[in-house]
């Protein structure tokens, strides 16, 4: 019966059969190196291209075999000079030279091995960096997607029980005022106006988590509907200002637009404590800028602008439209986040990214 190895110790196999190859490979790349040296005479040195066989190794092993292989270089140098019959006309030449070939081998072993780990380090970056990208665009079509059901839910679920109720409550009120109980018949139409006020509210809600309005009149139109929902729901004076041209974006460089001026929105009431709100929609050229300008507490001057989720996800937005965000303390009090794009590079930018 066959011996079954654990998969763990299949790349570890892999690997070591590779090392194995690269360093017989390498041996032999030295021999016939040796042999040509040999053959050449003393006349001409070809020590320099004992260096191939070591960084080849250097390149695919670890500094110990490069180091190996440098040993067995030097080594193959020195029968290949005694042999050919060298001759040195001082003593110190006959140690010198010697000493500055293996100097050489071990310099070009011990090189390579640095490079190879620079390069192996900079390779691991390289993977860290990519793989934090993905964590942050999983992280943000994650929190789109629950958006997209709690808005489901929203509407499906609270919106129509609560018109339920208040189609119960009219029904309540007509039936005690038939009987003439006015008094407990007012009582219910204010149950049914309330209820009328709970779905809006929901409504608002659902509108903010997933502007539909967005491809139908576009961002100026979802930045104004955003601007009444907050006014509403949390009693801010909200205000919502373009100028200049509405800039000419892709459905989902607008959303992404959206979601940043909604997470710096709920920032300065949640955070800011502010009771007024001005979002401004600017264009100048080809440069746009979104703008939240609240009246609140202010960021601390200590905090960084890359603290916090929300304003990691902001400025993850921002990168992929092509933009950058940047979140200011305003000297009279409250904070200024803006965010800076151009239609030209975000649209470009988007794409890249889907």
């Amino acid at each position: 019966m066959a011996c079954m190895l654990p998969k763990s110790t299949a790349p570890c196999l892999q690997a070591l059969r590779r090392t194995e190859g690269v360093f017989a490979a390498a041996t032999l790349l030295m021999a016939c190196t040796g042999v040509v040296d040999w053959l050449a005479g003393y006349d001409v040195s070809l020590f320099i291209f004992y260096g191939v066989p070591i960084g080849l190794v250097a390149a695919r092993c670890n500094q110990k075999m490069a180091l190996l292989m440098a040993l067995l270089c030097a080594l193959t140098w020195w029968w290949v000079d005694v042999f050919s019959g060298h001759p040195y006309n001082r003593t110190w030449l006959a140690v010198w030279e010697p000493a500055m070939r293996f100097a050489y081998f071990g310099i070009v072993a011990v090189m390579g091995s640095r490079l190879r780990d620079q390069h192996d380090a900079l390779r691991s970056r390289v993977a860290l960096l990519e793989h934090a990208q993905r964590l942050e665009k999983q992280i943000v079509h994650a929190s789109d997607a629950e958006r997209r059901r709690i808005v489901q839910d929203l509407h499906d679920g609270i919106c129509q029980f609560l018109a339920a109720i208040g189609c119960a409550a009219s029904a309540l009120g007509s039936e005690l005022r038939h009987h003439g109980s006015e008094l407990p018949a007012a009582r219910a139409d204010e149950i049914e106006e309330l209820l009328k006020d709970a779905v809006v509210q929901t409504r608002d809600l659902a509108r903010g988590l997933v502007p539909v309005q967005m491809e139908q009149a576009g961002l100026s139109s979802a930045l104004q509907q955003l601007a009444n929902s907050i006014s509403r729901l949390h009693k801010v004076d909200c205000q919502f200002a373009a100028s200049g041209a509405i800039p000419k974006c892709t459905t989902q460089t607008a959303v992404h637009l959206y979601r940043i001026a909604q997470e710096a929105v709920a920032n300065a009431i949640r955070n800011g404590r502010a009771t007024g709100i001005e979002i401004s929609l600017i264009q100048s050229g080809d440069i746009s800028w979104l703008r939240v300008c609240d009246n609140g507490i202010g960021i601390a001057p200590a905090t960084p602008a890359t603290t916090g989720m929300g304003l990691k996800i902001m400025a993850y937005r921002a990168r992929l439209i092509g933009g950058s965000v940047t979140v200011e303390r305003i000297p009279a009090g409250g904070t200024e986040v803006t965010c800076t794009f151009g239609e030209e590079r975000a649209s470009e930018e988007h794409q890249r990214a889907a």
